[in-house]
């Protein structure tokens, strides 16, 4: 085998972190070269992950008629014989799309892929083996490992992939089932738990604890249960399943710690995602992943061995893509000195794309009396906002905590039409220490969902002076 390539970088996975990571290092003149296992660029953020479940609910919106009805004096209902390439048409159109942006990427900053499997050979030097069998080496100065995640089986379950699925191979469906239950809900099992619902189909959600989604505050989850099971939605909470029966042809048995036997036609698996280091051989090198797969970095995502950076899935919490590629550009002004970016903001928005969609930023309601900060709560329902009215979404809220002592804001929650794109006008406040004084102060365009944060400011204000500050 010939001598390694050289190299200032090698990336490890060309998903969110790896492609940006490589960018950033790329852009400021630096040798590149990204190593991937798989045939197509972008990782599980554009291939199973990210942008396809946000495609096929809006698909899902679309073929269901969801946000129409009613709202024109039109009963849409599905459309009976829809198929499975109906519904992943549009997912595969944009993936195609992203594949060549990514491409067009990686051409312009002059990075070169290498196709195939890494693993470390020693603390600089990866062996790649390709898709055909072949192998070679190449060396880096500093090694970006941003391999992502796959999904986690429950122990003992069955495989059968016909009928029993986890958040990748849900894409691969064969068929668009009648009843469904999605085992697991996290943020991925809620968004397709709710997507599928809209199309239709029975569908029983399965969750361990005894609330949704409890990182969010808990008013915004509450109304999350009760719009999403208006929607015809099953919600079992504080239960879990003891066991997967796949002994009809037809009907899969979920046997319910509770007793309660679910018989449906598939079954989602949704119960979290393991960081992708099998195979990497990082144990030559002295790195130990956690027992989830998951590698430790410190504030520049350094690894023990200096030179090795880690960065998005692989580390865990809080596994965004918008997240993971931050982090990853990061690191890589940290490797090369760069003084472009230093870190990652403190202040990281969430969104959750079910039905109705939420997005979070800052504090909650539960965090400020975990820290005894008191704090006033503004509410405007898109109910009684012009807009909201336009489009039909009644239920919507948008939801301020602020300091009472100060009114500075310190958190927003927002359920409710295009909530992943309002939460970035309270995020700017909150980056700029603002007060609600600031949707007080300003003019939104009319009509517009914007618009409602005047109005959750004006509710908190009048809290504020009747005295309801939470402590």
């Amino acid at each position: 085998m010939s001598s390694p390539e050289a190299f200032d970088l090698l990336v490890i996975g060309s998903g969110p972190a790896g492609e940006k990571g490589a960018a950033q290092a790329a852009y400021f003149g630096k040798r590149v070269a990204i190593v991937e296992k798989e045939p197509w660029l972008g990782g599980a953020g554009v291939n199973t992950g990210t942008v396809p479940s946000k495609t096929l609910r809006e698909t899902a919106l679309y073929f269901s008629g969801l946000k129409q009805r009613g709202l024109y004096g039109v009963d849409y209902s599905i459309k009976q014989d829809i198929t499975v390439p109906d519904f992943m048409f549009r997912k595969e159109e944009v993936v195609r799309n992203l594949w060549a942006m990514i491409a067009a990427n990686v051409d312009r900053h002059k990075i070169e892929i290498h196709r195939g499997r890494a693993s470390f050979e020693d603390e600089h030097t990866l062996r790649i083996v390709g898709f055909d069998g072949s192998q070679k080496l190449i060396r880096g100065d500093v090694i970006l490992i941003a391999t992502g995640s796959y999904p986690n089986w429950p122990d003992d379950t069955p495989k059968d992939p016909r009928r029993l699925y986890d958040s990748d191979t849900i894409l691969y469906m064969n068929r668009i089932p009648k009843s469904l239950a999605v085992v697991g809900a996290g943020v991925i099992g809620c968004e397709y738990a709710t997507m599928f619902r809209a199309m239709g189909i029975q569908v029983s959600l399965v969750s361990g604890q005894d609330r949704l989604l409890p990182f969010l505050d808990h008013e915004i989850g509450d109304r999350l249960k009760m719009q999403v099971e208006l929607l015809g939605l099953r919600v079992l909470t504080s239960d879990s399943v003891s066991e997967v029966v796949l002994d009809d042809e037809r009907y899969v048995g979920v046997q319910l710690e509770s007793g309660e036997r679910l018989d449906v036609e598939c079954v989602l698996f949704a119960t979290g995602r393991m960081g992708a280091t099998q195979g990497l051989g990082v144990e030559r090198i002295g790195l130990t992943p956690g027992r989830r797969g998951h590698l430790t970095v410190n504030e520049h995502y350094q690894t023990q061995v200096p030179h090795v950076y880690a960065a998005g899935d692989v580390i865990g919490f809080p596994a965004l893509a918008s997240t993971s590629m931050e982090q990853a550009r990061v690191a890589m002004c940290h490797a090369f000195d760069l003084k472009y970016k230093e870190r990652v903001s403190a202040i990281l928005p969430i969104a959750v794309y079910t039905i109705p969609e939420i997005a979070a930023v800052g504090e909650t309601e539960q965090s400020c009396r975990e820290q005894k900060i008191p704090c006033c709560v503004g509410r405007a329902y898109y109910q009684g906002n012009s807009r909201g009215q336009i489009i039909g979404d009644f239920s919507g809220l948008i939801k301020l905590v602020f300091r009472a002592d100060d009114k500075r804001l310190l958190g927003v929650h927002i359920l409710g039409e295009m909530a992943s794109e309002l939460v970035h006008v309270g995020q700017g406040c909150l980056h700029f220490a603002g007060t609600i004084d600031y949707f007080i102060q300003s003019v939104f365009n009319y009509p517009t969902l914007g618009e409602a944060y005047k109005y959750a400011a004006y509710d908190g204000l009048g809290n504020l002076a009747r005295g309801e500050v939470l402590t």
